[in-house]
Order: structure tokens, then C-alpha cells, then sequence
């Protein structure tokens, strides 16, 4: 297995489903799952999703610049770091973000985001 493939493969998994059914990103989180979005904490799938789909806008578009990966722990799983853009309907400039996914491995041999932390950068 190849890590930068595998995060490579999430990132493009996750963020277009983002963009077109953020409700299926529920799939990817468990109930231990903590996702820090601008310093506000969710922990499980259905605060965590409730999180995502009640954001106040329905459209999206990412744009990825960097996906970074690292291994983490012995068990196989691995830090996925993503810098990008993106852009929403009726704004004229894109929004800068940051994003840092840990992945774990299933027995059924795919991931599940342990730990997601969101950031808007203001620079």
C-alpha cells in the first residue's frame, strides 16, 4: 500500500463528495470520530455530519494545492494534510483553507477519519 496514493485517493474521495452530497461524508466518520471545524468540537458520525450538511451555504468547489501524508502509529494509519481553495456561489474570491484528516485503518482493509480539524485561513 502506498500512503500518497491512499491519501491521494481520500482527499478526491472526500472532497467531492463534499461538493455534491456532503450527507455521504457520514460514511467516513465513526462515533469516536472528532472533527474541529474553526475551533468549534463535534464528536460522532451524527454530530459530526449534522455539522457538515447544516452549513449555511448548499454549493461548493474545492480546489486542492497540496495533499501532504505522513505514517502514523503502528497500526497503519497515516496524517493527511490538505491546503486549497474554495469558492462559493456569489462570492467573487476564493476562501483559503487548511485541513488535517487522521486516517485509520478498518479490518475491512479501507480508513475511517479518526481526528478531522478545519481551518479557514485569514492571511
Amino acid at each position: 500500500m502506498d500512503p500518497d496514493a491512499v491519501a491521494k485517493a481520500f482527499v478526491d474521495y472526500y472532497y467531492t463528495t463534499f461538493d455534491t452530497n456532503r450527507a455521504g461524508l457520514a460514511s467516513v466518520y465513526q462515533e469516536s470520530s472528532v472533527l474541529s471545524f474553526e475551533g468549534q468540537k463535534y464528536q460522532g458520525t451524527q454530530s459530526i455530519s449534522g455539522k457538515l450538511t447544516g452549513l449555511p451555504f448548499q454549493q461548493c468547489k474545492h480546489q486542492i494545492n497540496t495533499v501532504d501524508c505522513q505514517p502514523s502509529g503502528a497500526a497503519g494509519g497515516m496524517l493527511v494534510f490538505v491546503s486549497g481553495n474554495l469558492s462559493l456561489p456569489g462570492e467573487q474570491h476564493t476562501l483559503k483553507f487548511s485541513q488535517m484528516f487522521h486516517l485509520i485503518p478498518t479490518q475491512g482493509g479501507s480508513f475511517y477519519v479518526q481526528n478531522d480539524i478545519f481551518r479557514l485561513n485569514y492571511a
